[in-house]
């Protein structure tokens, strides 16, 4: 959720914000009132129960001939306070309904407009010239990779298996994510991928997006997407120690998306599937410290592509096309042959204060009281990476070179034709 401070002294910021993003201004004007109500609720109710306290304390010591009109007037002043208390939780109802309606405010840096509107920062690396290129798919049966026929037998469309080499691929990806990431300092986690429904709201994934999210009904949970989700739940509801520094994590999980919405995309190899597995960045810091450890998310997912030697471009994304929790994301996109384009292959989004308000997490500032943490996530590597490889790295032979950096988990440096 957004700092209601910043929504009290600049309500024009977050109006502006929600115009950077094409959704209503008007739900500004929404907050504010709701805002007003509860806190006009509270004082009213806080009022009712200190004179209840009062008078409670004068009954105790009235003599018996007054004590009868004391005690009517005590019944009458509970029945008050009681609707008082009704008009609090209604108006705290309406206040957090509100409140939850609006996403987090842009950063003042972020390009306004749609998905079409990002600003190009950098690009790296050649575009290879290839003569009729085959797509990863086709690269991927004829070597023995990727097996989307089985995958549709038995889960549906969207599903795969990685065979051999190509299962070998996935689990160097996202070894060698890991190893940076421990090299970084950040610390490994294999999260759980089922999730309560409060982390999942926690994070902003339960909003505009909630229909890509697979829910599991009987036992009200839900499937992550990420595992930025149950890293962000890791330390919901606790004070965090960060006087050494941000706290840094890597989840190595799988995910699941429903892709709702996307019939007829991508709906030929694994660009755009139900599950796939990532390692995933996530770093809890102060405020004040969350643009610094963005850019460092940014450079330890060039990192990471350098190491996969594809070329890329990198991109900070509009307004209009950042997810409801993310104050200003960058996007790295690999080059794509056969579409003749740049794909996302990663993200890192700076979410500044707003998930870690909805999840109660906190640090002690330097005048020992808690604060609301920044939390930022970033992916490391996931399975749309071998896309880019397969890609960028065939030869005219129909064989795969391998990168370096990933033949000691692959076992070899060039993949074949079976």
């Amino acid at each position: 959720m957004i700092d209601l401070k910043i929504l009290r002294e600049h309500p024009d910021v977050v109006r502006a914000s929600q115009r950077t993003r094409g959704q209503d201004p008007a739900l500004v004007d929404v907050l504010l009132a709701a805002d007003t109500e509860r806190r006009s609720a509270i004082v009213e109710a806080d009022q009712l129960r200190s004179e209840q306290k009062d008078l409670g304390k004068l009954i105790g010591k009235a003599p018996a001939e007054e004590k009868q009109e004391l005690l009517a007037k005590g019944k009458e002043l509970a029945e008050k306070v009681k609707a008082a208390h009704a008009l609090e939780s209604g108006a705290n109802d309406r206040m957090v309904a509100a409140h939850r309606a609006i996403n987090n405010i842009v950063a003042p840096q972020a390009p306004a407009g749609g998905e079409e509107d990002f600003v190009l920062l950098e690009t790296v690396g050649e575009i290879p010239e290839i003569e009729n290129p085959k797509d990863h798919l086709e690269l991927g049966e004829s070597l023995g990779l990727i097996d989307m026929e089985r995958g549709a037998k038995v889960s549906g469309s969207r599903f795969y298996f990685l065979t051999g080499a190509g299962a070998m691929l996935q689990l160097g990806l996202l070894q060698l994510a890991a190893q940076k990431a421990t090299a970084n300092g950040f610390t490994m986690l294999i999260p759980p991928v089922l999730v309560r429904p409060e982390v999942m709201e926690g994070t902003g994934f339960l909003g505009e997006h909630s229909a890509e999210v697979y829910h599991l009904q009987d036992d009200d949970l839900y499937l992550v997407g990420t595992s930025e989700v149950p890293m962000a739940g890791y330390h919901m509801d606790e004070i965090l120690d960060l006087s050494d520094g941000p706290k840094r994590y890597a989840g190595w999980s799988s995910c699941f998306r429903r892709e709702a919405g996307s019939y007829g995309k991508d709906t030929r190899g694994i660009i755009r599937v139900h599950q796939f597995d990532k390692v995933e960045g996530f770093v809890y810091c102060r405020p004040e410290d969350a643009e610094a450890e963005h850019d460092k998310l940014l450079n330890w997912q060039k990192e990471m592509l350098a190491a996969i030697d594809v070329p890329y471009r990198v991109i900070d994304v509009a307004g209009g096309d950042l997810g409801s929790s993310a104050a200003r994301k960058f996007d790295c996109e690999a080059w794509v042959p056969t579409q003749n384009t740049y794909r996302e292959l990663t993200s890192s989004s700076n979410c500044t204060t707003y998930q870690a308000r909805r999840l109660h997490v906190r640090y002690r500032g330097e005048n020992g009281k808690p604060q609301i943490a920044a939390t930022l996530n970033g992916t490391l590597a996931t399975t749309r990476w071998i896309v880019a490889i397969l890609e960028n790295h065939q030869q005219p032979d129909g064989s795969v070179r391998v990168p370096a950096a990933l033949v000691p988990f692959v076992g070899t440096d060039v993949l074949t034709p079976k």
